[in-house]
């Protein structure tokens, strides 16, 4: 299969290396700008990761947060997705039209694999749920309705988020052989369904446990969610209450007086 791409693609193997480690490194360094982070880090002053599940994406901020900058998160993830396929098929269609279905694939990849392990961030991303539906509203609307169509369901039924999303990183290899039934594409999308899988690995373990949260709406502005996550640690501190002065180890010794002597019976001086 490798072959066929190589020779639909009419240049040699060289510059069509250079060519996909080019949309590697565009793709991986666009999923690098992470929204939670980015928005919690410089317009809040906090970090999204030191709150709630310690995850940098949309539920964990929606939930710590809240507000209308939850949309700002939204749009950052999608807008990544969407500029690193768009690369992708701009360089793939200079180079062959076969290609370019593979190319959406293989910056999907890489954007995801930015977005979850970013290098600015300290390789502590998202699990790439928002920016990989949009990756798959490039690739096909019928992987799409698919990935999206399950992912609202279970959604919408269950409240657990990470469910839709486990389904969404199950289900995309399968549509996506089953839709193409090409090897390459195949491969790639079981890459990006197994990362998806492995960041929620703690989520599986909680909703089969029974003890993974809720996703609920709520109109907690991002002041008052920024608030609402100082007020633990003030809390503690003022918990205490004034602390009572220390008794000294030992008491304090006092002077014994000494009798002064009556004028009568002071001694004459010679």
């Amino acid at each position: 299969m490798l072959s066929w791409y190589i020779d639909a693609a009419g240049v040699s193997v060289n510059w069509l290396a250079v060519a996909a480690v080019g949309v590697a490194v565009v793709a991986y360094c666009l999923g690098c700008f992470n929204g939670a982070v980015v928005v919690s880090r410089y317009i809040l002053r906090d970090d999204v990761r030191k709150h709630g599940s310690g995850n940098a994406g949309l539920t964990n901020f929606h939930r710590v947060y809240g507000g209308p900058l939850t949309a700002a998160v939204i749009l950052s993830d999608v807008v990544k997705a969407v500029l690193a396929v768009l690369f992708a098929v701009f360089i793939a269609e200079h180079i062959s039209p076969e290609l370019v279905t593979l190319s959406k694939y293989w910056a999907g990849a890489f954007c995801l694999l930015g977005h979850m392990y970013p290098c600015t961030f300290q390789f502590r991303g998202g699990k790439g749920i928002l920016s990989g539906g949009a990756i798959a509203i490039m690739i096909d609307w019928r992987v799409a309705l698919v990935v999206w169509g399950g992912f609202i369901i279970l959604t919408v039924a269950t409240r657990y988020v990470s469910l839709g999303s486990c389904w969404a990183g199950l289900s995309f290899p399968f549509v996506s052989a089953f839709v193409y039934r090409d090897a390459l594409i195949t491969w790639l999308s079981v890459i990006v369904g197994g990362l998806i899988l492995w960041k929620h690995r703690q989520n599986i373990v909680r909703l089969v446990k029974g003890t993974e949260s809720k996703f609920t709406l709520h109109k907690k502005s991002a002041q008052e969610g920024a608030a609402s996550v100082q007020k633990p640690a003030e809390g503690a501190n003022s918990s205490e209450g004034p602390q009572p002065p220390e008794e000294a180890a030992f008491p304090e010794r006092t002077q014994p007086e000494t009798e002064q002597p009556s004028s009568g019976e002071r001694e004459e001086e010679p």
